[in-house]
């Protein structure tokens, strides 16, 4: 069976791109991180790199098994972390994979409430575009849990969310806002507009070509960006509309947004690789919390536009 440290000099050798540099960047000897790698080739029954004159390249067999060696590593990194936690340590870190969405509209309420609880903890968070590389990250082991969209058929722990809305923004006289139900807007009704897009590999473009394809057009862009907090700006601004989920909305913001109609929801959740430990538990019963998917200042100006007057 192959041990953890022959998974780490596979991976040192791949990120290194040589045999010496690894042995460099792990303070062992070139010979006795070859020796291991040899012995690790014989326990799977085949090579696991092809020597280069200038580097080193995966066989199908290395490619097969790299994934699994970082996973390994990552996991037997946090077995650690996860034994102190569980005898009581205050300290530590808490790695969380999430999307640039959920990072600037639901995670600082989520991470100041449970920063409240365990001050001594240290967060890293890993950033994503897209749900579906997230996903992957979390297969490799990258962080203790993630908070988005569940992946199809996830093994591990999940904790429902919530539904997320989205809402459609605009400047404050926009024409979208003074027509019909000052709440609402018919996404066909924009099918003219030009809008704030967001770039191409950002999750929330797949999901506003989904809505605009559904209302029976192909959105134009006025202006592409990879934030949500950019894309309100921006349709504050006058640029154009934008859809974002609404838990993106800053408080006492200048501009209008509404429900479109059809509906944009997404589910969220927090999920983990493995049974979470009592901090990363604790983190997911504050996730679960109620309000944190609609705030209260969106809540409470899209009451108020239902009633009128228009503007607020």
């Amino acid at each position: 069976m192959a041990t953890l440290r022959q998974l780490e000099y596979l991976v040192a050798i791949v990120d290194e791109g040589s045999f010496t540099r690894a042995a460099e960047a792990l303070n062992v000897t070139q010979p006795g991180l070859s020796h291991q790698f040899q012995a690790l080739e014989r326990e799977v029954g085949g090579p696991l790199l092809e020597r280069l004159p200038r580097g080193v390249r995966l066989t199908p067999a290395g490619r097969s098994m790299l994934p699994h060696a970082r996973a390994a590593l990552a996991e037997a990194g946090r077995a650690t972390i996860s034994a102190r936690r569980a005898v009581g340590a205050s300290t530590g870190e808490l790695h969380i994979a999430t999307l640039y969405s959920v990072s600037s509209g639901v995670l600082p309420t989520v991470l100041g409430r449970w920063r409240h609880k365990y001050p001594g903890m240290r967060i890293r968070l890993f950033e994503h575009r897209r749900d579906d590389t997230m996903a992957q990250a979390m297969t490799a082991g990258q962080a203790d849990v993630a908070v988005g969209p569940l992946p199809e058929h996830w093994e591990g722990t999940a904790r429902h969310i919530g539904t997320e809305e989205f809402l459609v923004v605009t400047r404050s006289d926009d024409p979208a806002a003074l027509s019909g139900r000052a709440s609402e807007v018919r996404l066909a009704d924009l099918a003219e507009r030009e809008w704030v897009l967001f770039t191409p590999d950002s999750g929330l473009s797949d999901i506003l070509e989904r809505a605009c394809a559904s209302a029976g057009f192909v959105p134009r862009a006025a202006v592409r960006t990879e934030q949500a907090t950019s894309a309100i700006g921006y349709a504050a601004a006058g640029l154009g509309p934008a859809l974002v989920p609404a838990n993106t909305i800053p408080p006492h913001f200048a501009g209008t947004f509404l429900r479109p109609e059809p509906p944009v929801r997404r589910q969220l959740a927090g999920y983990t690789r493995t049974s979470p430990d009592p901090v990363t538990s604790s983190f997911l019963e504050i996730l679960t919390e109620p309000g944190l998917l609609m705030p209260r200042h969106v809540a409470r100006r899209l009451r108020a536009a239902e009633r009128g007057p228009r503007h607020l």
